[in-house]
């Protein structure tokens, strides 16, 4: 009863917030204008999915999910040097099925997100198939002074220059092949941005857990010359020491990007000792010259994080410190190595043909996931894409590819913008 009179009561909020979506406050002699802005969104989608013939693993072939996402995300200006945002969310998710091992990263997770001193996060409605939830993912107040811009509170924070995948990207990064990439979930943290020169700049990251344990501190430099940018960071998270660069470049009409990443990771009980893991990332963008044009990305990751082949995956997830570390985005792919390949082709402001190819070079499987966008209007669009997997089957409970235990999936998702 408590969890649907909070739900009741932020919904009341929000309905008032609605019913004078945005005010401003004149100018006073001693104070700069302040205003009010509330962006609303309903995204609806529908999962249909075919697990392959195994079983041991899927005794379920066909399964389906749906999902309904409410947010709210009301912004208070005041003045010019500081800004509160908020946003929250409502989410009810319907399941059926089993699906495979890397289904669950098309839709948003339904885990505790990482780097939060409380996940403010709460369950309205739960029985067998369905979830109600609601949570607060952003609550934080930007105070700008001079060179230097301060965050404190739940904030999205991303670092790195990958399109698909990141080294460097170490707070709540994006499942490779997750359909809604338009918000990160917020982290508790603390962050400066400060100019240093006019090409150069330092951030500064403290990401809060409920214990130092599971808490992330970082510094990032930040530096350009001509075409060619550079980042160098370090830092600790959780247990890790870590240290990264990126660069990206324009060379002629393309893009290049890279980044690399070692880990210093103390012995956990399960790995054989402390170790140094590698993380990287190479790609490049092109558009290509064909009608309007088809923007194209490529990409190659590595993770030292991954299991060596698919055999392992299972029996990894099964370890609660490998388990941990990929719902927290150390590692957003199972294995090892991967190839992604993006395209995009919009011959009308109406319509976008897309698609991403992954494929794992070492097992040879992969999925390809052609997508088509349709713009209905500055308030609505309608998603559908396909997800085509092709590799080994499993055998029993043995992987012997990593997208071989993908299903077949269809996804449908409508978005609306209020």
């Amino acid at each position: 009863m408590r969890a649907a009179s909070r739900a009741a009561t932020c919904a009341l909020t929000l309905s008032l917030f609605a019913s004078n979506p945005g005010f401003a406050q004149g100018p006073s002699n001693d104070a700069p204008a302040a205003s009010f802005r509330l962006r609303t969104s309903v995204k609806a989608t529908g999962l249909l999915s075919r697990a392959p013939d195994a079983p041991l693993l899927f005794p379920e072939r066909v399964g389906g999910e749906s999902m309904w996402r409410v947010r709210a995300e009301p912004e208070i200006t005041a003045g010019a040097r500081a800004v509160f945002t908020l946003a929250y969310e409502q989410r009810v998710r319907l399941t059926s099925g089993t699906a495979g091992v890397t289904t669950a990263g098309i839709l948003p997770s339904q885990g505790a997100a990482p780097f939060r001193i409380r996940q403010l996060d709460w369950t309205i409605a739960r029985s067998s198939g369905v979830s109600w939830q609601h949570e607060i993912d952003r609550a934080s107040v930007q105070l700008q002074s001079g060179r230097a811009s301060l965050t404190l509170g739940r904030q999205a924070i991303g670092w790195g220059r990958g399109v698909m995948f990141g080294a460097v990207d170490l707070f709540a990064p994006f499942s490779p092949l997750e359909v809604d990439r338009e918000w990160r979930r917020g982290v508790d943290a603390a962050r400066a941005d400060i100019t240093l020169t006019d090409r150069s700049s330092l951030d500064l990251v403290g990401a809060f857990g409920n214990a130092w344990d599971r808490s992330a501190v970082g510094a990032r430099v930040r530096g350009y010359a001509g075409p060619i940018d550079v980042e160098f960071m370090g830092g600790r998270r959780a247990r890790d020491l870590f240290a990264g660069v990126t660069s990206s470049a324009a060379v002629g009409n393309a893009g290049i990007h890279g980044e690399l990443a070692a880990f210093h990771v103390p012995d956990d009980g399960t790995s054989g000792g402390e170790r140094t893991v590698w993380k990287g990332v190479a790609g490049g963008s092109y558009r290509f010259p064909i009608g309007a044009g088809i923007l194209t990305y490529v990409e190659y990751h590595y993770s030292g994080f991954g299991a060596a082949r698919p055999e392992d995956i299972v029996p990894l997830l099964s370890r609660a410190s490998f388990s941990e570390r990929y719902l927290r985005g150390d590692t957003q792919i199972l294995s090892r190595h991967a190839v992604a390949v993006i395209a995009s082709y919009e011959p009308s402001p109406e319509l976008l043909f897309s698609g991403q190819w992954i494929q794992n070079p070492r097992d040879r499987s992969g999925i390809l996931a052609p997508s088509l966008t349709l713009t209905l209007s500055d308030q609505a669009s309608i998603v559908g894409s396909l997800y085509l997997p092709y590799g080994r089957p499993p055998r029993g409970q043995l992987l012997r590819s990593e997208f071989g235990a993908a299903p077949l999936a269809a996804l449908m998702q409508l978005r609306l913008y209020l």
